[in-house]
């Protein structure tokens, strides 16, 4: 893989598109089957427009396919800001180097937390509350799909830039 790949593990946009866009699917896909397919508490479409109610508010609901759109543009955009912010910290923080496992796994509670308990409550101020069940349901998601990935990708990429 290295090799087929290997401009991508030379040039840090290169890496954090890929990471960015393979993390986002991942998180996409671990949040459908989690939330829609196992718990059937929503259904995939209306998960995806509600990401779109960030933005749209009800629109989001109402609208056509571009809100299902819309809502998978901007589930990308959030999952690449997160990608960024891991890639520029990495070299600052050498646990995420010593401990790449526990390190992404760590970044995806990071995640959470500053989704949970920063940006979705500004953004939906009469959502419920966080409860410890919400946490286990949420958390690993971003731990396996967004931790992890990024956390391979950005020490791949810092591992040959260090060579």
């Amino acid at each position: 893989m290295t090799k087929q790949y290997g401009s991508y593990w030379r040039s840090p946009g290169k890496t954090i598109l890929l990471a960015g866009f393979v993390a986002g699917t991942l998180d996409l896909l671990g949040a459908i089957l989690v939330y829609a397919v196992i718990l059937k508490k929503i259904a995939a479409e209306k998960l995806v427009r509600g990401i779109a109610s960030g933005i749209f508010k009800t629109r989001a609901f109402s609208g056509g396919p571009e809100m299902v759109i819309c809502g998978i543009a901007i589930h990308y955009v959030i999952a690449f800001a997160f990608t960024v912010f891991y890639f520029l910290i990495f070299p600052y923080i050498p646990f995420f180097r010593k401990q790449k496992i526990i390190g992404g796994l760590l970044y995806g509670i990071f995640i959470w937390v500053i989704m949970n308990m920063i940006v979705l409550p500004l953004v939906f101020p009469n959502r419920p509350p966080v409860t410890l069940t919400s946490f286990l349901q949420g958390a690993p998601i971003l731990m396996i799909m967004i931790g992890l990935p990024l956390s391979y990708f950005t020490n791949k990429y810092y591992a040959v830039k260090r060579r």
